[in-house]
């Protein structure tokens, strides 16, 4: 980023280790949201959607492993793009995050800058766990080429977990239809095959594998035994179902990743983009309960619980928090590149993102259904 001309100034809030998807770490407080601080910017890319969304500063880095560039995208009226898994490595011997569902890029105000960045971020690196393609006519000087272009476009108002969507979600999307109808694209109701709710849960198992991998390693360092008093309490729980996460149990979650990247790579020769909200809410309040007493007094006691018990607390300590952001999990999983675009305000006078989801390596088409949106001046944006 420093070689492409950015003068690099700190460090943006996120929550513990970007496990939600809002930004309330008890190290630094909540991050509020500068179009009205009574709500959450989102998570966990929080601090860098409100340093962007606030005027503070023109783009920021953020990274995504379930929607933590995308979320905070819609809650803070922005434009959000986690590329291909593999187009942005950050570096040798670390290509492998969360099983290659997190990816880094950036938040930024236009489909310029988001093609200037990925032009600065696209690389193949010979080392990394997973590799894409470069796009060598670059993203930025392409951008608009593609406008003679109509997209085969299927898109969802219904929740991947069956949980509910607002009016104003749905609404975001069917005034997004319209306008795209009206550009001669070819859209229709329709969604792949697949189960969301298994793959959510198998989303968890990585998860916690991860994390218990990530401290076993911190332990060694230490030369101690981690507590409860070193972490927050989600953290502790996902630390210790970890623990108890066979290699067979890890292995058949990943596989059904690649099932689902199957389904859409094949749900992609009908139709070549995806339409969905990026939430199924705007905001939730700084001061929202995503967790239940009962539940908090469970992840105290997760020890205790069996394997099979402690992620079925897995599964309801985020269930409040998934209901809010049910769409982008899945692009994570299967690799491909989605953006979430800031062409909605709510009746509550928040924005709230709709959100592309395209092949892999088909940046540059979402790109260019971003710039048509922009050029329309379908941007809401905090003035």
């Amino acid at each position: 980023m420093e070689k492409a001309g950015f003068i690099v100034i700190g460090q943006t809030n996120t929550p513990e280790f970007g496990f939600k998807n809002i930004t309330d770490p008890e190290l630094y407080g909540p991050t509020s949201n500068p179009w009205n601080p009574a709500y959450s910017a989102g998570g966990s890319s929080g601090g860098a959607a409100a340093a962007v969304a606030s005027g503070t500063l023109p783009i920021a880095a953020a990274s995504d492993g379930g929607g933590s560039i995308r979320i905070p995208a819609s809650f803070s009226g922005l434009v959000g793009l986690k590329p291909t898994r593999g187009k942005t490595p950050v570096g040798p011997g670390t290509g492998r995050n969360w099983q290659g569902a997190a990816i880094s890029f950036a938040l930024t105000t236009s489909i310029r800058d988001t093609a200037a960045m990925l032009d600065a971020l696209q690389v193949i690196e010979p080392s990394a766990a997973f590799q894409a393609s470069l796009y060598e006519p670059g993203y930025l000087t392409s951008l608009g080429t593609l406008a003679k272009k109509k997209f085969r476009i299927a898109y969802s108002l219904a929740s991947p977990v069956h949980t509910p969507v607002s009016t104003a979600a749905k609404n975001a999307v069917l005034d997004a239809v319209t306008f795209l109808k009206a550009q001669g694209h070819h859209v229709v109701e329709k969604e792949p095959d697949i189960d969301g709710i298994a793959l959510m849960e198998s989303y968890y198992v990585m998860n916690a594998g991860e994390t218990a991998a990530m401290f076993k390693n911190l332990e060694k360092q230490l030369a101690r035994s981690l507590t409860i008093e070193d972490m927050e309490l989600m953290t502790w729980t996902l630390f210790n179902a970890g623990k108890h996460i066979s290699a067979a149990d890890y292995s058949n979650s990943l596989a059904l990743w690649d099932q689902a990247a199957e389904k859409m790579a094949a749900f992609n020769q009908e139709y070549d983009l995806y339409l969905t909200p990026t939430t199924a809410t705007t905001a939730p309040k700084i001061a929202a309960e995503l967790q239940t007493p009962e539940q908090i007094q469970q992840m105290k006691q997760v020890e205790k619980l069996s394997s099979k018990e402690q992620m079925q607390l897995i599964w309801d300590m985020f269930e409040k928090s998934l209901a809010l952001s049910p769409f982008t999990q899945q692009a994570n999983l299967t690799g491909q590149p989605a953006i979430s675009l800031p062409t909605h305000i709510a009746e509550n006078g928040l924005p709230l993102g709709i959100h592309f989801t395209a092949p892999k390596n088909r940046e540059e088409w979402l790109l260019e259904i971003g710039l048509e949106f922009e050029q329309a001046r379908l941007f809401k944006m905090r003035e």
